[in-house]
């Protein structure tokens, strides 16, 4: 057996609201081993049934102001009135102990992460297989009412606009598919070259 390290890197998951990518996600995290889920600082306050750490680092206004001064984040934006970050340490750290991290975020974050982390990043987009599949699953959520509904219809073509900026592109008709497809991106860019950080040693171990 090879003593091969490599290096981890951040596997961007972006779509449209209603495309998917929170069950992908998880079931990335749940059935491969050495990746993780970064977990967002927001604003928002926490739900009854959320863990601080584990769903999110759950900070003040005043208190995320100061991470985003002292340029602690990775990417940052506001959705529907609240603040949501990546901390920077927390991805880095990981990384460089070769651990992939699954980041959900939209292309805004993804343009932000990129210019950080730009040999570091996976980016692939989730595109519903047809608007009129986003609408009955967006329609579904009971949540939603009419304004809201078509408030999240326009922001989810907004989205669906900027795939060309990803490197793999997946159309959602069945999660597990989506999700096969997904682990075969996550295993081929663990073997890239560049990421296997002793490759040098292993190789002169077979001279």
């Amino acid at each position: 057996m090879s003593n091969n390290i490599r290096r981890g890197f951040v596997l961007v998951i972006s779509s449209p609201s209603g495309a998917g990518k929170t069950t992908i996600c998880k079931k990335i995290i749940e059935e491969v081993d050495g990746i993780d889920l970064s977990v967002s600082v927001t604003t928002r306050q926490k739900r009854k049934d959320e863990i601080n750490g584990k769903d999110y680092f759950f900070r003040s206004e005043k208190e995320f102001k100061i991470l985003e001064k002292n340029e602690e984040f990775l990417e940052s934006a506001n959705v529907f009135g609240f603040s949501y970050g990546t901390l920077k340490e927390e991805v880095v750290s990981k990384i460089e102990k070769g651990i992939d991290i699954i980041v959900d975020i939209d292309w805004q974050g993804t343009r932000q992460i990129q210019k950080n982390l730009s040999n570091d990043i996976v980016k692939v987009f989730i595109l519903p297989p047809s608007i009129k599949e986003l609408e009955n699953r967006l329609g579904k959520r009971a949540s939603e009412d009419k304004k809201n509904f078509l408030k999240r219809m326009s922001e989810a073509r907004k989205e669906i606009s900027h795939y060309t900026e990803y490197d793999f592109v997946i159309i959602n008709n069945e999660i597990e598919k989506s999700v096969s497809q997904i682990k075969s991106i996550l295993f081929s860019e663990r073997l890239r070259r560049f990421r296997q950080l002793n490759l040098n040693k292993v190789v002169d171990n077979l001279k």
